[in-house]
This record gives C-alpha cells, structure tokens and sequence, in this order.
C-alpha cells in the first residue's frame, strides 16, 4: 500500500449510540461524517482498517470539472469550491492547489468529443478548453512529442491522496466525530422495518441513520440485507517516483499513461484506464448491467480468474453478525501492482520527456476502483430500509468529487434542502426503468 498514508489516532471506547453512523473511511465517509458534524449532529464514524488507505490513497489525486459528463458537473463544480475552502475552514493540510489539468491526444475523433464537450463547458461558464498542439506545446515545454490537441483547464487542481481523508476525518473529529479504526461494521439492527443501530466488531451502536461509504465493499455490506447495488471492480495499479525536474506543476494524461506532479518532488505515475477484472460471483450477478461499460473499456481491460472469486468484496461470502465477517479478514484491500502495466507507463512516460530519462520509481501499489454501471456515483437513500444511505461508486474518478459526495449526503441524511440536485445520484436509478448507460458528457 502507498506507504506515505497518514496514520491517525482512533477513540478509545465505542460510543453506545449516535445520531449518524458512518461506515467507511474514504475521502466520501469522511467528507459526510465532517459535514454532518459541521450541522451539529453526533457521528461515530467506523473503519474495518485505516482511514484512507485503500481507493482513496491509491488515486491519481485530481480535483476536476473538466470532461465530467454532464450530470456530475454541479457536483464536481461543489467539490472544487469545497477543496479550495476546507483548507481555511479546517487548519488542515489536504495538499490542495490549482495547478490546471491536462489531457492530450492523438486521435482526430477524441478530440472532435472534446469539442463537444467545449460547448457544454461555455454554457455552462466553465473555463475548460480544447487546446491546439501548439497551445499543448506551449504548456509542455520538456515533451519530447507533440500531440494534436488537448482539453484543459488552468483552474482544475489536484490534492495529495494520502493526505486528504485524514485531514478531513480529523477536522470531523475536531466538531465532534468519533472515529473508530479496525472496528468492522458488521450489519445493520431494525425496528418496526427501519435501521435502529450499527452491529460491529466491538459492539452496538443504537442509531436511527446510517450511511454505508464501504467504497468496493458497500454491495457486500447491502446484499447481506436484501440490496441489491450493481457494482464491480477493475484492479488498477500506479506507482511514485523519486524527485526529479518539474515539467508541469499539474497533471497531464496522455492516453497509454497519466502523471502528476507531487508535492514531494516526485511524479505518481498510473496506467490511464487499464486494469485487470478477475470474474468473480458478484461480477457475474451484475455482468449484464455493466456490459455496455465494459465493451466502451474493453481494450485496456485484462480479464482473469483469481482469488477474488473467493476471498474480497465480491466474492460470495455470508456471515452472521455475532461472529467474524468478510470485513475483518482484509481490513486493507492492497492488492499488489501490475508491474508490467507500471513498466510499460514509465517507459512512455520517459520517452515523452527526455530530461526524464533515467527517472526510477520508489514505489508502487495496486488498487481496487469500484464501479457502478453508468460510472455515477451514488449517494442516495434506500427507500426500502428507511434511516439507510449510500454513498459510493466513484468509479474511477471520485476522488476529486468526494467533498460535495459528502456534502450531498450530509444533506440527504440530516434531511435538509441538498445544494445541488440528487437526482442523477439516486439508488432507485437501478430499478425504475433508467437506461443505465456509461456516457460521455450527456
């Protein structure tokens, strides 16, 4: 796992009841358990392991609106503001800047999308652009390459993923948020057909609200009371390398690979869409639904048969809430990387600047990005367990989406009037006749 995540400190004692339950430590758990605090409710916040340590750790760290499709721009739009502010607001360092995001390409058709997605941005007041390969020249100094043209924008920035999720949790616990590590939800307690409290590894918690942000975990944790949520999961890989010449202070993707600057010296370095998918009883049950997802990435996909057909979020497993679960036997998903996918990165990552040359790697992970079939979040109630949330599904880029996640379902949970419209975000999408398809920009 990405050594460098920051460690905190968990509670003492579990409390015997709390207004709000949060499962999950992730950027969007922390996020909402902050916001809820911030609202004045109580909130016991409960991590199987580490806060932040698995997806939200392992990600590219971008913070974007730009090439979001259109249903997610006011949220991203929220998220960005809020990653600007939570800074100030807190006294805690996220490893937030605006350093303008790039993405460039060689494909005369993704570029004519891009053009598309230009005209969305204009009307919507949004600064992203489409660049000419003389404009990305400009901006890519030490390429060795030039491309035919890139999206961009100057305000688009990135955070350090193995800061933000603790800092957030401990300005949550600063309001009042109780945070408790290596203490595994194990299901939910009801009375009268609603939630009634939180049944974990070291205890009840008596509650009337939960929200499950269990990232790649939440479908097991839903289906052991009756929910189903399509999601499946994409092993993903990226390393860090060591300090070296800056030749951009943001990010850029160049299709086969994507880099960021750090705050460190150094680059994080991943594969842009690759991955492996092992099958596994959950991606069988749900493989209709993300068959037209998976066509669209089919070309950087690696399918497989491995442990995860046993043993992880998607395997099969039951259990009973007086004993131990599938969330006490992995606290950390830390799948190992790919290092032939790393390799391959780096080696194109090198030829395209020169001065990189020799540029070696001081670490690499894998990841587990959980999915869901129209690569929208979730964040939502569940109608048929009322006092029951979700907030999940980042699909790949939720990370820098994960503040407004947790905003809106901070909103949703407390009952007051969301900021931004929910309903693109709603869980009765996967049964009410909505065409779950992955879209661009529409």
């Amino acid at each position: 796992m990405p050594s460098t995540v920051a460690a905190i400190a968990s509670e003492g004692t579990l409390p015997h009841k709390a207004d709000v339950v949060v499962i999950g430590g992730g950027i969007m758990g922390v996020s909402a358990a902050y916001y809820l605090a911030r609202k004045g409710h109580s909130v016991a916040l409960v991590e199987k392991g580490q806060i932040g340590a698995e997806q939200s750790s392992r990600n590219w760290g971008w913070c974007r609106l730009t090439g979001r499709s259109v249903p997610e721009l006011e949220i991203a739009r929220l998220s960005l503001s809020q990653w600007s502010s939570l800074a100030g607001e807190t006294g805690r360092n996220l490893g937030f800047r605006r350093t303008g995001l790039l993405v460039v390409t060689d494909d005369p058709a993704e570029l004519a999308g891009w053009e598309r997605w230009e005209q969305i941005a204009r009307e919507r007041q949004l600064d992203g652009r489409v660049l000419s390969s003389g404009e990305v020249a400009k901006l890519l100094p030490q390429a060795g390459k030039t491309w035919l043209g890139g999206l961009y924008s100057p305000t688009d920035g990135c955070a350090e993923p193995f800061l933000a999720a603790p800092a957030i949790a401990e300005a949550a616990r600063a309001l009042g948020a109780t945070l408790h590590q290596n203490v595994a939800a194990r299901g939910l307690e009801t009375e009268a057909g609603r939630v009634s409290g939180v049944v974990t590894e070291a205890g009840l918690i008596r509650t009337s609200a939960v929200l499950c942000a269990g990232g790649a975990w939440t479908s097991m944790f839903c289906r052991h009371h009756g929910i189903s949520l399509p999601q499946a999961g994409v092993f993903a890989s990226a390393c860090r390398t060591e300090r070296a010449l800056e030749v951009t202070a943001g990010g850029v993707s160049a299709g086969q690979y994507a880099f960021l600057r750090r705050l460190d010296g150094g680059y994080t370095v991943a594969v842009a869409g690759g991955g492996r998918v092992e099958l596994t009883p959950q991606g069988l049950r749900y493989g209709k639904q993300f068959l037209p997802l998976f066509l669209r990435r089919r070309r950087k996909l690696r399918l497989s048969v491995g442990r995860s057909f046993f043993r992880g979020p998607e395997s099969a497993a039951r259990w009973t809430l007086d004993a131990p679960s599938p969330f006490e036997a992995i606290r950390v998903l830390d799948p190992p990387a790919d290092n032939r996918l790393i390799a391959a990165a780096m080696a194109r990552f090198r030829a395209d600047y020169p001065a990189l040359a020799g540029l070696k790697v001081a670490q690499s992970w894998g990841g587990f990005i959980d999915s869901i079939p129209d690569a929208r979040p979730v964040i939502s109630a569940v109608e048929k367990l009322p006092g029951f949330f979700l907030a999940t599904g980042g699909s790949g880029h939720g990370f820098g989406m994960g503040p407004g996640c947790g905003r809106l379902a901070a909103d949703l949970v407390a009952g007051d009037n969301p900021e931004i419209d929910p309903t693109p975000f709603r869980f009765s999408r996967f049964s009410d006749g909505t065409r779950l398809r992955p879209s661009l920009w529409d």
